[in-house]
């Protein structure tokens, strides 16, 4: 089953930082040559089966213990041919979510606020009509999705705009996190508050705006302040609404097929969607990254780096997600039980023209992130499933 969202494409199953050593730096030393020396062939073979009929290229980057392993397949650019390369920079796209979650709960570890406080009452009023009401919902909803809250990409208009080939046309249309949320409010919540789970980007715009609230700053200043600058995550960025992707990046690609991340015909045309303003997506998926930060951060996330026990153990704290019994969904973060019985934690995320993921083993120290520059027939899941049991 797959879950789309601009921000996210949660999948199911069918559904101390490190530096890169020098045989990781380049597509030059990526690949077959790095597969044959790492013992990767699993994950190397996933990504090339992935890359056949579906996206244009791919990179993954692995690392357990002292191997580190960069692999590739397809193309980073279709007009150039240039080969994708293991410190490429891409949008990350619902990977956003695990750093606004994070520091949320590093905001109450600061007694700054409460998991258990409404909505409303750190934005009176902004979560009102057609049955949504702010003083029912908490913060905690908004970061495990039981909100109940409407996710604002579901929305018909706003679909055609920004996943059809409208989007040529709407593709630099600045939107703001009120604008968002309003949206939103016109339509019927998916259910009331805590009866039931459901995948909502509108949840962590308003996250966002919560922690603007608290702090007195953007969530984009938060992250940087407590995340990026501390791991030296140097690749990352929050863009806001700067359209391009800074260098060195490949391309992007979409079918604009009014959905993203669906399956598309491989011979129906395919548009250069790299240039985009990201405030559509804004907190629920606008971070550019490379798979060497988000490696770093995941494994920082979960060894203890940056969040105290309890704050961590709040995080890992799941709901079980009925019509996807293999995922669970803690607070900005996902578990996904593996075919091989390993149980692997992170994010996935999808905006146009890139689906990334990143998983990693329970305390991180097996980590794998990996990236698509296109948003058609993709299967991420079967190179996670490659890296992590062998397959």
């Amino acid at each position: 089953m797959r879950v789309t969202a601009v921000g996210a494409v949660a999948t199911a199953m069918l559904t101390a930082g490190f530096a890169l050593p020098a045989s990781a730096a380049g597509a030059e030393d990526a690949g077959q040559a790095s597969t044959a020396r790492s013992g990767h062939q699993a994950t190397q073979a996933a990504l090339d089966g992935v890359v056949q009929g579906g996206p244009p290229g791919a990179i993954a980057l692995a690392q357990r213990g002292h191997d580190v392993w960069a692999g590739h397949a397809g193309t980073a650019d279709m007009a150039t041919g240039r080969q994708p390369r293991a410190d490429d920079r891409f949008r990350a796209g619902s990977i956003t979510k695990t750093f606004v979650a994070t520091v949320v709960l590093q905001l109450e570890a600061d007694d700054r606020l409460n998991l258990d406080d409404t909505v409303d009452h750190w934005l009176p009023g902004v979560v009102r009509g057609n049955g949504h009401d702010g003083t029912k919902i908490t913060l905690r909803q908004l970061l495990n999705h039981t909100s109940g809250i409407y996710s604002y990409t579901d929305d018909e208009d706003f679909k055609r705009k920004e996943f059809s080939t409208d989007f040529l046309q709407h593709r630099y249309d600045t939107y703001t996190p009120q604008q968002i949320v309003e949206l939103a409010m016109t339509h019927q919540p998916a259910f009331d508050p805590g009866t039931g789970w459901s995948y909502s980007d509108t949840n962590y715009v308003l996250a966002a705006m919560v922690i603007q609230k608290a702090t007195g700053h953007s969530y984009a200043r938060e992250i940087e302040r407590r995340i990026l600058r501390p791991l030296h995550m140097d690749s990352t960025t929050l863009p806001g609404t700067w359209a391009r992707v800074p260098g060195p990046s490949g391309r992007a690609y979409s079918k604009l097929t009014g959905e993203l991340a669906g399956p598309a015909e491989p011979n129906s045309p395919t548009y250069d969607v790299t240039e985009l303003n990201p405030s559509l997506a804004g907190a629920a998926g606008e971070m550019v990254s490379n798979t060497r930060d988000l490696n770093r951060f995941y494994q920082a996330l979960l060894s203890g780096r940056l969040l105290h026990r309890r704050q961590l153990a709040e995080m890992t704290t799941t709901e079980l997600i009925k019509e996807m019994p293999a995922v669970s969904y803690g607070l900005g973060l996902m578990k996904i039980k593996l075919t091989c019985g390993i149980e692997v934690w992170g994010h996935n995320g999808g905006i146009q023209g890139s689906i990334s993921q990143t998983m990693a083993t329970t305390d991180g120290g097996h980590v794998l992130s990996l990236n698509f520059n296109g948003d058609w027939n993709v299967h991420e899941q079967r190179v996670v499933e490659a890296e992590f049991c062998g397959t």
